[in-house]
């Protein structure tokens, strides 16, 4: 019998119909974990190189963590996997919510989809019973629309539904997967993945018990996380509100805080405002790019006047209700409501994250909290990402600043920077792909491309993917992420900041010797970063796979190897899941190499690392030195510098010789 996970999928053929359940040996999980883990090993094998990704035979995979379903704390993502048709490679992308827990407990680890339907179709999961149905009466529905039938077609308000939205539909590069009316799995323009199948949702419900091999293991590691959860004292002395500004303040100096105090504090922060607690902060200090990347914060949107409107106690006033995910015990989510007003919202709405804000705030200059608010549901009901659509709306306002769009290329829209209302009419034509919008709808490398005359200086990218709004001139191993990850222009997976938050060395006490981690004050010291990088990128593979939310490593002592080891059985050590996140990371490499893509195709836009640098403020006179950076990452990693490729003798170490060798170009 398996433990912590079923050892079977599903696979659906889209263009026939066909529908089948398949085994899976245990050997699959042990190398690949769950989540995109599993996706990419299914996808690589089975999926040909130099495919369209909007072809017939590209394949769509449905994946939660392995810990969903074991009561694990902050067990709830599940990934969407495939082919990107942003980027042309391996593509990915992760959401919280209540599906995760729901397709893991109708019995099955993933669901994987090739073909295209001959018309819109929706998979019902219902413990063993997989049926494909006509979904024609949900083709043109906005998500919460979508969610809101399925839900009434059965009768059940526990139905859990993923889908995609008019962008979805309308193949926009930028489109993502929603679940939970407004949680987006957004980024790699996976939406646009599913509508090129005429997949409008997956629906499940689910009433399977997840199998544990040991119960007691993964309540201890609960207690033992929950044990450094709250303190009293701290929360006693300071505000909320300036427990964020100090533990920003005293992190992006890069103190010596303790870890367990900085813990505490992103603890007490998350819990009372979600992700938009340090807007401001980060407007001030660098972190937030600014007017399209051009901008100073402190000069362009000040906090005494405009950054403060969009953030902390400014958002909380609209909130509604919180919201947990299955298993946490933080509640960083939150629905708000707007009423009245030019821009009031239809329903309930999602709260606005920091991403959001900032890639309609300081990114487009726009410091109208209620206009963003109606940007962000519209994101949300059309399935489109924000990080991307904030970056080619800040894209077009330069262009039509500098004369490269004029009102007339703008069908009427004077895109001028801080237009609240100009920005909500390009949105709402980016997500019909009309006018204008039909061109901004694939992102800014695509738009550039096709307005040419210098504008490609303005599209700010990382391998074709919107850059997120974290500027990696303020952390420069933000940069390294950004263009050598497997998925290019990501946050969410390793830099300085996570690595001093995750506390890796409480993991692996080795790190405490290695000059990369006694220089981490440094950040602009570009040797040695790399070691203490490329542990802290497989270690977050494991924790991705397994689909552990990254706040809940940030926030106290994750005892991610005890919960998985719990869960499965398995006895291995934090230096065979390390080896484990190498296999996957490398696996996820490996399949760009086989598409063509290289170094070459992933780096960032010349602005992002400050090329040329700002005048003034907290980042004036950066450039910041990628190329050290990332070439001394790629050795850490194993692969050549130049070429990319993986060595063969670590493939063979790693097991992927067999999967790997005469694939990649």
């Amino acid at each position: 019998m398996s433990y912590g996970y079923w050892g079977r999928i599903i696979n659906v053929d889209l263009s026939n119909g066909e529908i089948q359940v398949e085994s899976l040996p245990d050997e699959l999980y042990k190398d690949f974990i769950g989540g995109y883990g599993l996706g990419v090993r299914i996808i690589y094998e089975r999926q040909k190189p130099g495919i369209h990704p909007l072809s017939e035979n590209s394949i769509l995979g449905f994946t939660p963590g392995l810990l969903t379903g074991t009561r694990a704390l902050f067990s709830s993502r599940y990934m969407v996997g495939g082919k990107s048709p942003l980027t042309g490679g391996w593509g990915d992308a992760n959401s919280g919510g209540s599906f995760s827990l729901a397709l893991k407990q109708t019995g099955y680890d993933a669901v994987f989809f090739k073909g295209i339907s001959p018309h819109p179709v929706y998979l019902w999961i219902d413990n063993d019973r997989i049926e494909l149905r006509d979904a024609r009466f949900l083709w043109g529905k906005d998500t919460v629309e979508t969610e809101t039938a399925l839900r009434s077609e059965f009768d059940d308000e526990k139905v859990m539904v993923a889908c995609i939205g008019p962008a979805g539909e309308k193949l926009s590069l930028i489109s993502g997967v929603v679940s939970d009316s407004g949680r987006i799995a957004a980024r790699s323009g996976l939406g646009a993945l599913m509508g090129s199948k005429k997949l409008k949702a997956v629906a499940v419900r689910g009433s399977c018990v997840v199998p544990v091999y040991d119960k007691r293991g993964i309540l201890s590691g609960n207690k033992q996380y929950l044990r450094s959860f709250n303190f009293p004292s701290l929360r006693d002395r300071l505000s909320v509100r300036a427990l964020a500004f100090a533990f920003m303040a005293k992190l992006m100096r890069r103190s010596l805080i303790r870890p367990s105090i900085k813990s505490t504090m992103y603890q007490q922060v998350l819990r009372k405002y979600g992700t938009c607690g340090t807007t401001a902060f980060s407007c001030e200090s660098g972190d937030a790019p600014v007017k399209n990347w051009k901008g100073i914060g402190a000069i362009d949107f000040p906090v005494s006047t405009m950054s403060h409107k969009i953030s902390d106690e400014e958002i909380i006033k609209y909130e509604k209700k919180k919201v947990f995910c299955p298993n946490c015990p933080i509640g960083c989510g939150g629905t708000t409501e707007l009423k009245d007003g030019p821009y009031k919202l239809p329903g309930e709405s999602r709260k606005v994250e920091y991403e959001t804000l900032t890639a309609f705030g300081p990114l487009c200059l726009i410091d109208n909290l209620e206009a963003i608010m109606l940007l962000n549901d519209l994101c949300n009901r059309a399935g489109i990402d924000t990080i991307s659509t904030g970056g080619v709306m800040a894209f077009a306002m330069e262009c039509y600043e500098v004369g490269l769009l004029t009102k007339t290329d703008m069908d009427g829209i004077q895109l001028t920077w801080g237009n609240a209302d100009a920005a909500i009419a390009l949105l709402k034509k980016i997500i019909s792909r009309e006018g204008i919008g039909d061109m901004l709808a694939d992102g800014v490398k695509v738009a550039s491309e096709k307005i040419g005359r210098g504008s490609d200086a303005f599209a700010i990218h990382a391998g074709g993917q919107e850059v997120p709004m974290h500027d990696p001139r303020h952390e420069p191993t933000l940069g390294t992420a950004y263009e050598a990850e497997p998925t290019p222009g990501r946050h969410t997976i390793s830099c300085r900041l996570w690595q001093e938050m995750l506390r890796l060395e409480r993991i692996f006490p080795e790190l405490e010797k290695i000059p990369s981690f006694s220089i981490r004050a440094e950040k602009y010291k570009y040797h040695g970063a790399a070691t203490l990088q490329a542990y802290n990128s497989k270690f977050a593979q494991v924790a991705n796979c397994a689909g552990l939310c990254l706040f809940g490593g940030i926030t106290g002592p994750i005892p991610l190897v005890e919960w998985i080891n719990a869960a499965t059985g398995w006895d291995y050590s934090p230096h065979d899941y390390l080896l484990t996140g190498e296999r996957i990371e490398t696996l996820r490499h490996s399949f760009n190499l086989r598409e063509g893509i290289t170094l070459k195709d992933t780096r960032l836009s010349d602005r992002a690392i400050g090329k040329p640098p700002l005048k003034k403020g907290p980042l004036g006179k950066i450039t910041i030195d990628t190329n050290t950076l990332v070439k001394e990452f790629y050795e850490k990693m194993f692969w050549d510098p130049e070429t990319g490729k993986p060595s063969d003798r670590r493939l063979k170490h790693l097991g992927l010789d067999k999967i790997v060798r005469g694939c990649i170009k």
